[in-house]
């Protein structure tokens, strides 16, 4: 049997009564969501034990004063009288029709990570795949995907971002046929299903207890999930006690780096990308006083000078900024100097539409805080960052920034520019990263 959604009554579509009865039948199992330990309360379905996360108010149901966990409010109030069901599925048989029908040809270096996947999955184990921007790692994917359902495995891919389940969605339903592939994230319609390969954010896998036997985390660094303990347990909820968790990612954290280099964490590395071309290294190129420039109306001459060259070479440039209010600025500034630009950051509703036209031509620059450093291909796509120094863009950030340019096999190549007012260690450790990665991809002949 296996225990897997986690929900709340209301969150079922069915009666009370018929809840009743599979309760009392032993097939709903209930548990109290909010859990009094020495220190205080825990919450069971998000493991929030900070206590500034707990209030009280004056409960209807049990007409008494109740506590509430805040932290995950957002999904439905779990409270102490309101008990979190789980039902136990049949096992369900294995899923025989399942077939790959993407027939491309992986790297050397992503055959390696794809067998190391596979391997994981036979052994349950936990696997780091090191790989850098633009390495193919949706692709590394596929074998171990397919050796897993066909064991009759339940597979989740994880992600902290909407716009990575929209993207990878379409991708796998394109490559693995005879399963049924949901797409979980806020307002979808495959919300609270349990299928045999399913994309989920990391938010919505709060609603699932011991559902999947393989776990692939991707962008394990990104924001929100790197600092959410929330989220990070929500993932290690959603897995069943014998489970192969896979991270992804370019830019692992310290910590993970460390369980590594202590042998913890397996882990793979793939120092290039699949079209075998190397990173581009970025430059620094010094802007002066920018935010000063931008209250006088003014794009730094040596930003304008490098924007005017890529428009006149017919190159589509992402420019990174620190914050809304910069970004604001820069797209106003820029279209009086005759620049077709859009900006977009994560609040704006017409963001995906904007990325779309911008892939398509319509734009000469987008301007984009870091809600577009990951996941984004563009042909022909130059980078430049305007106020590299700020603390927002992290090393992480930087290498990820970084690796927006030269991602498509027809044009693998592209600039990237740090515009600043001083270097930073951030910046500095950023381009060290990258031309390390170029340095190990050259020594075991993965670039040409």
């Amino acid at each position: 049997m296996l225990e897997s959604r986690h929900l709340l009554k209301s969150e079922l579509p069915f009666p009370d009564h018929v809840i009743e009865w599979h309760i009392q039948k032993g097939l709903i199992k209930t548990e109290k969501p909010i859990a009094k330990t020495a220190k205080g309360f825990i919450c069971k379905r998000c493991g929030q034990d900070q206590q500034t996360f707990f209030a009280k108010y004056p409960c209807f149901i049990c007409d008494k004063t109740c506590v509430y966990c805040r932290s995950c409010v957002m999904m439905g109030r779990v409270s102490e009288c309101t008990p979190l069901l789980t039902w136990k599925d049949a096992d369900l048989p294995k899923w025989p029709a399942v077939r790959m029908e993407w027939r491309g040809v992986l790297s050397e270096g992503q055959e390696k990570a794809a067998s190391s996947i596979v391997e994981a999955i036979r052994k349950k184990e936990e696997l780091l795949i090191w790989a850098v921007c633009g390495a193919g790692k949706t692709e590394i994917l596929f074998q171990g995907i397919e050796f897993a359902l066909t064991k009759g495995l339940r597979v989740c891919i994880a992600t902290p971002r909407t716009d990575v389940v929209l993207e990878l969605a379409p991708r796998l339903k394109n490559a693995i046929k005879g399963v049924e592939i949901a797409a979980l994230y806020g307002g979808s319609p495959d919300r609270g299903m349990l299928s045999p390969l399913m994309i989920s954010t990391t938010h919505q896998l709060l609603r699932y207890k011991e559902a999947f036997d393989v776990i692939i985390v991707d962008e394990v660094d990104a924001f929100p999930y790197c600092l959410d303990k929330k989220l990070q347990y929500a993932v290690k909820k959603a897995g069943k006690q014998q489970c192969t968790r896979i991270y992804l990612t370019a830019t692992p954290s310290r910590e993970m780096k460390r369980h590594v280099g202590s042998g913890r964490l397996k882990a793979v590395q793939i120092p290039a990308r699949y079209h075998r071309s190397p990173l581009p290294e970025p430059e620094f190129a010094w802007c002066g006083n920018w935010k000063k420039r931008l209250e006088r109306k003014n794009i730094p001459s040596a930003v304008k000078n490098w924007l005017f060259k890529h428009k006149e070479l017919d190159q589509p440039v992402f420019l990174f900024v620190p914050s809304i209010q910069t970004l604001q600025s820069a797209v106003r500034l820029l279209k009086k100097e005759h620049f077709n630009t859009a900006g977009v950051h994560a609040d704006d509703p017409d963001r995906n539409e904007k990325v779309k036209q911008f892939r398509s031509g319509a734009f000469d620059i987008l301007v984009t805080t870091t809600i577009l450093e990951r996941g984004v291909t563009v042909k022909k796509a130059q980078v430049g960052v305007l106020g590299a120094e700020s603390a927002v863009f992290t090393e992480s950030a930087l290498v990820q920034i970084s690796g927006r340019a030269g991602r498509h096999p027809q044009f693998p190549t592209g600039a990237v520019c740090f515009f600043h007012f001083g270097k930073t260690v951030n910046m500095i450790a950023a381009r060290r990263h990258i031309q390390q990665m170029n340095k190990m991809a050259k020594l075991e002949n993965l670039i040409d």
